[in-house]
């Protein structure tokens, strides 16, 4: 059924050894038809990026990749006029070096940030390969999957990987282009905070607090811990309303917008109710 790679962004710790390796397979070399070396500077065709969540001291940091989804139904293959794109029978989809002409239809079709990238000097569109020049040598991994520390890369055969599969999300753009790449663990939204009691200067320890999603009515329920924290994490992107209740202070609700970023609520003090 062809080659696919499952990228856990849970597992991953920003090492970058992904991205060195590919740099080290390609710079400099030239594995044409395949590709054509990369150029030192400028073009990552597997990328990090760090994605800082919240605000100090609740901070969450998460590794973000980019790399060419090698689609079934990739609008690049639709969008180059030369033919130069083609899908192999493992799936992997390929810009022939020598066939390109440099026009950029592929760059401006594909719904995928930074995954094709275009080589000024040889006037051609590059991307990630899954490094086929050494699956065909007899490789089971590509450099990046070889390369990376912590399992947070599996490449294989779809048939193989199936259960790994299942556990990826898919956006709606995954469901029209069909990739061969997955991701486990993408970053959603958290919320955090930490209750205190003014008078005492002391935290908060067990208050009941409920998280409840304005659009669904979903609740999520739990406790502060030893030091007055709570976190919710894994959070769809909405607005949310939050009750915080603890024998002998007056209930709190407060309002929570995570449309658009992590929120720390801070220090939130708590009255007692014989006050």
């Amino acid at each position: 059924m062809g080659k696919v790679l499952i990228i856990d962004i849970n597992k991953c710790n920003g090492c970058h050894n992904c991205q060195i390796a590919c740099k080290d397979e390609h710079v400099g070399n030239d594995w044409s038809p395949i590709a054509r070396p990369q150029p030192m500077t400028g073009h990552f065709w597997t990328k990090v990026t760090d994605k800082v969540r919240g605000s100090v001291p609740k901070v969450k940091v998460s590794y973000l990749h980019s790399i060419c989804r090698h689609c079934d139904e990739a609008p690049c293959i639709k969008a180059c006029t030369e033919k130069a794109i083609y899908k192999r029978p493992d799936g992997i989809v390929i810009i022939d070096p020598l066939k390109c002409r440099g026009h950029k239809d592929c760059i401006r079709e594909c719904p995928y940030e930074d995954v094709i990238w275009f080589n000024e000097e040889l006037n051609i569109s590059q991307k990630c390969t899954f490094c086929a020049h050494l699956i065909d040598k007899g490789w089971n991994e590509t450099r990046c999957s070889d390369a990376c520390p912590t399992g947070a890369f599996t490449f294989g055969e779809e048939e193989e990987l199936k259960e790994l599969i299942s556990m990826a999300e898919l956006s709606e753009i995954d469901l029209k282009t069909k990739p061969r790449v997955y991701f486990i663990g993408l970053p959603k939204r958290f919320i955090g905070a930490t209750l205190f009691d003014p008078e005492e200067d002391e935290v908060i320890i067990g208050a009941d607090v409920s998280i409840i999603n304005a659009s669904n009515k979903k609740e999520i329920s739990i406790k502060t811990d030893d030091f007055g924290d709570f976190w919710v994490d894994g959070l769809s992107p909405d607005n949310y309303t939050i009750i915080i209740k603890k024998d002998g202070y007056a209930e709190k609700r407060l309002d929570a917008d995570l449309a658009d970023k992590d929120v720390n609520l801070g220090d939130i003090p708590m009255a007692r109710e014989d006050k």
